[in-house]
């Protein structure tokens, strides 16, 4: 296939912006669009040309790493893919694709399609986590926990964090991300201790960021790679309110 990219182009967080194109020649269908945009850095490359700058690490849809907007959406048109697993042979010969990076004020632009995601770090750090001893590994068996409750939490879990759901946004809001953290360690008997501590301060660390309020239009969880539900965000704002009932924090 022969391909024209538009592709965002800035050379650092300080500096504007712009939509650069490219002609792009000899496509296989079978390459995924990160080899496609290898393949256009080759070119580049041996002309004498700065190479675009992307986020990227395991191609296997795992890490979360590669955040592209494409053509309008997060990650492409197939829906629950990663950019990473998005194959050419969803485009077709002669297509103009345009590429560029997660907007948000949270997510600052480091280089051209590479932009800094440590906000989410961040918000993990404040909270993300559960509280145990160290020692010998505990029987795996040692807590029984429901087969239901455990299905849910494993789904909750399988969120890699790549921001799409912050990209998509209009708000740019962070809450399928901050619940679906919150609702895996809210639904385990593990989680419960810090269960009211958690949801204030990831909640408060995600507002610090300068991440946008939910309004609930869905659009994060339709774009979501891996299908994290609307219902965590329920479960976000269920555990806040519980914990802001009986907290001693007044912030």
């Amino acid at each position: 296939m022969n391909l024209t990219l538009k592709v965002w182009r800035q050379r650092n967080r300080n500096t504007e912006g712009r939509i650069v194109d490219y002609q792009i020649k000899d496509i296989s269908p079978d390459m995924s669009f990160l080899e496609m945009l290898d393949v256009l850095n080759e070119d580049l490359l041996r002309k004498g040309e700065e190479p675009v700058a992307f986020d990227h690490d395991c191609r296997e849809g795992i890490c979360g790493s590669c955040n592209l907007f494409i053509n309008g959406r997060a990650h492409g048109p197939e829906p629950g893919t990663t950019t990473c697993q998005l194959h050419m042979r969803k485009f077709s010969d002669g297509d103009t694709i345009t590429i560029e990076p997660w907007r948000a004020t949270a997510f600052p632009v480091n280089k051209d399609l590479s932009v800094d995601r440590s906000a989410f770090d961040r918000i993990i750090q404040a909270g993300g986590y559960i509280s145990v001893n160290t020692g010998g590994t505990p029987d795996a068996n040692e807590i029984p926990i429901p087969k239901e409750i455990a299905d849910r939490a494993f789904e909750a879990a399988t969120c890699i964090a790549c921001g799409a759901c912050v990209a998509s946004c209009k708000n740019s809001s962070a809450m399928l991300f901050v619940s679906a953290k919150v609702s895996q360690l809210a639904l385990l008997p593990q989680g419960h201790v810090e269960r009211k501590s958690r949801v204030e301060n990831m909640v408060a660390q995600m507002d610090k960021e300068g991440f946008g309020a939910c309004s609930n239009i869905g659009s994060c969880a339709a774009e979501c790679p891996v299908g994290i539900s609307l219902e965590n965000i329920a479960i976000l704002n269920r555990e806040f309110l519980s914990a802001k009932a009986t907290s001693n924090n007044l912030a």
